[in-house]
């Protein structure tokens, strides 16, 4: 992977699930800008992310697991995803296959199979710059803790239920 100065690596901080408004985000944090990208993302998505950030392994693939799987079956690996550009409040991505094969992506696809994979989720500057909210350093270990101690505590079925998880 080579180092593209447009791009940046940021870190799936998890997903949260606003009951009020009943949206989800994935939030991608830019340490380096203290920057935070929510991307709104349906439950199904959601529940993928959860799932590859909790280490959960399905008895039987689900779409995101099989989709790994028939990519190694294809003698291919996933070197990393872009998240390219926002249009109209759209995210656009690329999965980044080896001899930088490019696919085209939801931005949720894409970083539920960085997840499965285990590799970087790197993102355009300009929409960190564009979407990017601050992360105030008095409060960002706090809310960054909480959404931790929320990926600890969720499951698949709470993205289903609509309901949050017991706290501990």
């Amino acid at each position: 992977m080579g180092e593209d100065p447009d791009l940046v690596t940021v870190e799936v901080v998890g997903v949260r699930q606003h009951l009020s408004a009943d949206e989800i985000v994935v939030l991608l944090l830019d340490a380096d800008a203290e920057l935070l990208v929510p991307i709104l993302i349906g439950p199904a998505e959601a529940s993928a992310i959860a799932s590859a950030q909790a280490g959960i392994v399905p008895p039987r693939p689900m779409t995101h697991d099989l989709l790994r799987d028939v990519i190694v079956a294809a003698g291919e690996m996933l070197d990393h995803v872009e998240i390219t550009r926002l249009d109209e409040g759209v995210f656009y991505a690329d999965l980044v296959l080896g001899r930088a094969r490019r696919v085209d992506s939801r931005a949720s696809d894409a970083i539920a199979l960085a997840l499965r994979f285990g590799v970087p989720v790197l993102c355009s500057a300009e929409v960190v710059a564009v979407a990017g909210i601050e992360v105030h350093t008095t409060t960002s270990e706090q809310d960054l803790e909480r959404f931790r101690d929320f990926l600890d505590h969720v499951t698949p079925e709470d993205f289903e239920t609509g309901a949050e998880p017991e706290e501990p």
